[in-house]
């Protein structure tokens, strides 16, 4: 079982490309703890800034810096830095074309028992209607690694959201071939696909496990990149499976399944459902209770795609 939370990934890589490249610098509205980017603060002091309770000023900062020539990443919780400090995303990195790369942590439901004003299951919808800005989910420890390392040569401003705790595998180990904007078929099959991101990808692998059970051969992709979103890999699956689940840590609207939607819509309509968060405020409690509630765990996403495969067949 995995113990290493996204988080301490990204610090711990980080440190290790920082000692070649000191352009690289570290942000933190009073997050280092948070962020786990202590051991960054202690072994890079003059590459490291803490900004205190400010997410509107951090953004800004890291924008004078980008300007200045270093590469800044803002730790800071995604659900004040994508909400409070949108107006300064918009228009200081994005409108600006600076190279800021924004991590917001423990993002989607990951805090739990403190409820809606902590819960971000609206960021995604809000960062990827920004021109110009990149949007990504990693979905496990791996990934989160070579995304890391990936935004470190990658120009131009970036949302990245992690979540708090630790996440189960879905990669042995780093070596594979990540590229932004380009999907990861997980599993191949002709029934129907599931499109996950983030901390849904690993119960969308257990569902289509449990599908192949049921006889019904399930694809699924990791859509690591919500925006550039890769059409190709959607399209494709639209057209050789016939039917598509999208499965995410967000809200229903504007989100993944909204990506998905609006170019399978326009290019290759199929039979689509789109699980996530509804229209209200998400219940309080553990990661694992909140996405059994919406039916995000793998036997409900189960469920949901053979209701879908029944519905096809029956038009």
């Amino acid at each position: 079982m995995n113990t290493i939370a996204n988080r301490q990934v990204i610090c711990e890589t980080l440190v290790e490309m920082a000692e070649a490249d000191r352009s690289i610098m570290v942000l933190a509205s009073d997050s280092r703890g948070s962020a786990a980017m202590a051991p960054f603060a202690e072994a890079y002091p003059q590459q490291f800034v803490e900004v205190g309770i400010a997410e509107q000023n951090i953004v800004g900062i890291a924008a004078g810096l980008a300007h200045s020539g270093r590469k800044p990443f803002v730790a800071s919780p995604a659900c004040f830095l994508s909400m409070r400090a949108i107006e300064q995303v918009k228009v200081d990195v994005a409108y600006s074309a600076t190279n800021v790369k924004l991590i917001g942590i423990s993002g989607g439901v990951s805090y739990g028992a403190l409820g809606m004003s902590h819960h971000s299951v609206q960021d995604l919808a809000v960062t990827r209607a920004i021109p110009g800005l990149t949007v990504l989910l990693p979905a496990d420890r791996h990934e989160t690694r070579r995304m890391t390392e990936a935004l470190v040569g990658h120009e131009g401003g970036v949302y990245m959201r992690i979540g708090r705790n630790p996440v189960a595998d879905v990669y042995s180990s780093a070596d594979y071939d990540f590229e932004i904007g380009k999907a990861v078929t997980m599993r191949d099959g002709g029934d129907m696909t599931i499109i996950a991101a983030g901390e849904t990808v690993r119960p969308a692998l257990d569902a289509a496990e449990l599908l192949q059970a049921a006889g019904v051969g399930c694809r699924v992709l990791n859509m690591h990149t919500i925006k550039p979103l890769d059409e190709a890999a959607v399209l494709r699956a639209a057209r050789e499976t016939g039917a598509i689940v999208t499965v995410e840590e967000h809200s229903v609207h504007g989100g993944l399944g909204a990506a998905v939607a609006e170019t399978v819509v326009q290019h290759q309509p199929v039979p689509m459902r789109i699980v996530g968060i509804p229209d209200e405020p998400a219940i309080a409690g553990k990661t694992a209770e909140v996405f059994a509630h919406y039916g995000l765990a793998a036997e409900q996403l189960k469920q949901t795609a053979l209701a879908l495969l029944g519905a096809r067949s029956a038009r």
